[in-house]
């Protein structure tokens, strides 16, 4: 193997990467880092640190980073409306940058020279995470596991596990869920067993934030939703930060059956993929959201936006979150939301969002035109004709020539 001395391993403590960090030592001989970052998985993360310490690990770093991810990363995506294909909001998309951000902060920190993730080598995660490192320190090495071992099923990992003694709660083990799953503040989503045929309905008992829309309160739930500059900065005339936004939002949303989805996606790597979603805080961010930019962005800037919008979701859904291209839609994105502030009011009920409402003092909507009663003159009908009759110039001229449609 190459001669690499001390890597950062993404850590989550779990059966994957305990394997990983064990075979990082025997198999590189080099010192292993581990980071294990909370990003609302809604899991504990503390018991990692005992485990990378029975394993030897004497640079163990676990960082609270909800803020941060909703803050720098999930709040800006939604300024855009950032949907992929028409349905999916990028909840694991977006959480891989921060990860990489922060692996190679702490390999600088730390002097070392490689980073180690346990995404497989069929997905698009092993994607996000290497291109947002190279990106950020060009020269690190970059340590796959799966692409490079052969462990490529359970009972090989699990043998593994007994010949090196490394522990694994086989309690925890017996329960655990059949489906591949990853979590943060956005989202919780479900891969593999059943869903690998995409005519399997998912089992009700599969999801694990939200209540099924039949089960849902007979009475509906409404959210008063503040906006400053494009970003939710209060709930009910509440101040609330941007994790705890979210927060309050997959609770409440949930509860009211909002959020599933069932999606066949294609992958940056190219192959199609069935994934399950639970989003309940942002199916309410997105429909709000856009609801608020409604009574406040210009026509041109809110079409322009949208044009824009397809790209910027596959940038992120694709890795390219720290790339220049990235950075420029951001800057035009974030322009276009000086003016995106007021309330609107969200109707939850039975796995649906309704607009109830939406007011801001930068409104563009102006009543005294728009009003099909006496405008006063706000409006003169006549200009129309004339207006109409230069835009049908062109589809007149092509008419009288004989062009056919």
């Amino acid at each position: 193997m190459s001669q690499v001395k001390k890597v950062v391993l993404a850590y989550s403590g779990g059966l994957d990467t305990s394997i990983i960090l064990k075979w990082l030592q025997d198999t590189y001989g080099c010192e292993v880092v581990t980071f294990t970052a909370d990003i609302g998985q809604g899991e504990e993360v503390e018991p990692a640190r005992a485990k990378a310490k029975a394993a030897g690990v004497k640079e163990i770093y676990i960082d609270d980073m909800r803020e941060e991810f909703a803050r720098d990363f999930v709040f800006p995506m939604f300024r855009a409306n950032a949907i992929y294909e028409g349905e999916y909001l990028l909840g694991t998309s977006i959480a891989r940058p921060l990860i990489a951000k922060r692996l190679i902060e702490i390999a600088k920190a730390t002097g070392a020279d490689a980073i180690s993730h346990g995404a497989t080598g069929k997905g698009n995660d092993q994607v996000r995470f290497e291109l947002g490192a190279y990106a950020l320190m060009p020269e690190v090495k970059v340590i796959a596991p799966w692409r490079e071992w052969d462990l490529n099923s359970r009972e090989s990992l699990m043998k593994y596990a007994a010949e090196h003694g490394i522990e694994i709660d086989f309690a925890k083990q017996s329960k655990k869920s059949p489906y591949s799953m990853d979590a943060n503040l956005l989202h919780i989503s479900y891969e593999g067993d059943i869903l690998e045929d995409p005519w399997n309905e998912p089992e009700e008992d599969m999801w694990r934030w939200s209540v099924s829309p039949e089960a849902a309160p007979d009475v509906p739930t409404y959210v008063e939703l503040t906006y400053a500059k494009g970003d939710i900065v209060a709930i009910n005339g509440e101040a609330m930060s941007p994790a705890t936004v979210m927060e309050y939002l997959n609770k409440v949303a949930g509860a009211n059956g909002i959020g599933r989805d069932d999606i066949v996606e294609n992958r940056y790597v190219g192959m199609k993929s069935r994934g399950c979603y639970e989003t309940p805080a942002g199916t309410v961010m997105l429909k709000a959201h856009r609801a608020i930019e409604s009574l406040t962005l210009d026509r041109g800037a809110a079409h322009l936006k949208d044009e824009l919008m397809p790209k910027y979701a596959e940038l992120i859904y694709n890795g390219y979150w720290w790339s220049p291209e990235r950075a420029m839609l951001q800057a035009l994105i974030d322009k276009s939301q000086e003016y995106v502030n007021g309330t609107v009011r969200m109707k939850l009920y039975k796995g649906n969002v309704y607009v109830a409402g939406r007011k801001s003092p930068d409104s563009l909507f102006d009543p005294s035109i728009a009003t099909f009663e006496d405008d006063a003159g706000a409006y003169d009908q006549k200009d129309a004709g004339g207006f109409i009759k230069l835009n049908a110039l062109r589809l007149r001229i092509g008419a009288k020539a004989g062009r056919k449609l």
